[in-house]
């Protein structure tokens, strides 16, 4: 396979069809350009109906992330065969059900497979079963994922494991093997099947669940991605696997509008097939169902248009004894705050928000001391005390400094 995936570089030239559509992330506007030189990495959501099958491409690594249903084991391995891939370094089981490992017996029949990671959780069908005999029958290293592990494929490349945790949550989809995949300055989180459950566990752990694109988990199911944890999560691009009207009435309507609610740009393999999402480290581009058009999306903070209206987002409690300031937003949509500065009388302190989303209607409050960040409570880390208990003002500013709110205690 070429270390860089050639053939992705001369679609993305050969486009005839280039669209300007307005970025996902909120304030945001997309880069259109005809190529995509240096993508190293490539992720395909393979269109496998009402099941998952991701190929991870990075430079001439290969990772598989589940495989469909038993009958898209073929249509898996003829794809793979049609992008050059010899051989897997890793596939990844995320969970037992069949949608999702169905078609995984015949890909590791097909080719050569270096490590084989699943979330070791038991599952008595004849599928699962099945499939753990064919790795152990070929001699495949098995490994049982848990938070906090790394997947080598590349040293330039991380894999981080986020979820199941140490204590098992006791169910098949909360307990799916999810995945950060990051280059550059770019992250890739692919979610399996987990619900709420895995989502509040993830961030209550304190983990990094910032990403760009977003696997959504559990084929937008009203049970998945809470406002909370894509919040955390704000992704720019969200790919839904989903079968053409399936019997469950996926993707959800609830689901859809949280995902819209942070400004998600969606794709859905039920309408727009497989979908490619390529990136060099900095951008990112997506192409579907084979078709000639690119899109591509700079990967950074915000510009300062990224400012809401007067009065959207404010400072709307300052408590200067528990140390804590808290931030509503008003506006009817997600605001990106990543950048933006709180600052104390006489801007002597200076807090700065790390990539972060607030959601439509919601409240952040900024502890002066250390803790665990989420989507409702941010940590300055600080030891000793900010606010001054006699008085003080807290100013909230955009990234250009522009003053959007004070208060004064």
């Amino acid at each position: 396979m070429p270390s860089i995936p050639t053939r992705y570089l001369l679609c993305f030239a050969l486009c005839a069809c280039i669209i300007a559509a307005g970025c996902s992330a909120p304030g945001g506007q997309p880069e259109i350009a005809s190529d995509l030189p240096g993508a190293d990495l490539v992720v395909h959501f393979i269109d496998v109906g009402q099941g998952d099958s991701v190929l991870v491409e990075f430079r001439d690594k290969t990772m598989l992330i589940d495989a469909g249903e038993r009958n898209a084991g073929e249509r898996v391995v003829a794809y793979l065969r049609a992008h050059d891939v010899g051989e897997l370094d890793v596939v990844v089981a995320t969970h037992a059900h069949s949608d999702h490992i169905g078609g995984l017996g015949d890909v590791i029949s097909a080719f050569p497979v270096g490590r084989f990671v699943d979330s070791g959780q038991p599952h008595p069908t004849a599928t699962y079963e099945n499939l753990l005999a064919l790795v152990e029958e070929r001699g495949i290293p098995y490994t049982v994922a848990e938070r906090g592990q790394t997947i080598a494929l590349d040293p330039d490349l991380e894999i981080l494991v986020e979820n199941p945790g140490p204590q098992p949550l006791g169910d098949i989809n909360e307990d799916s093997v999810v995945l950060k995949v990051t280059y550059g300055g770019v992250s890739y989180l692919f979610t399996g099947d987990a619900g709420r459950p895995a989502e509040e566990s993830m961030m209550e752990s304190g983990l990094n669940l910032d990403a760009d694109v977003l696997k959504v988990g559990h084929h937008a199911s009203r049970y998945a991605s809470s406002a909370e944890f894509l919040t955390a999560v704000s992704p720019e691009i969200s790919v839904v696997f989903v079968g053409e009207g399936n019997d469950y009435g996926h993707p959800h309507e609830e689901a859809l509008k949280r995902l819209q609610a942070v400004g998600s740009r969606i794709y859905r393999t039920d309408r727009d097939g497989t979908v490619v999402v390529a990136t060099d480290g900095r951008t990112l581009a997506v192409t579907t169902g084979g078709a000639p058009t690119v899109m591509t999306t700079p990967v950074g903070p915000p510009p300062a248009t990224t400012a809401p209206s007067s009065g959207g987002v404010s400072v709307t409690g300052l408590d200067l004894r528990d140390e804590a300031v808290t931030i509503s937003n008003a506006e009817p949509a997600a605001v990106n705050l990543t950048g933006w500065t709180v600052t104390d009388e006489g801007a002597r302190n200076t807090y700065t928000f790390p990539v972060f989303v607030l959601a439509p209607g919601a409240d952040v409050t900024l502890h002066t001391g250390p803790g665990n960040d989420t989507a409702t409570d941010l940590y300055w880390g600080r030891e000793a005390p900010v606010w001054n208990n006699d008085g003080d003002l807290a100013t909230l500013a955009d990234p250009s400094g522009r003053v959007a709110s004070t208060m004064e205690r």
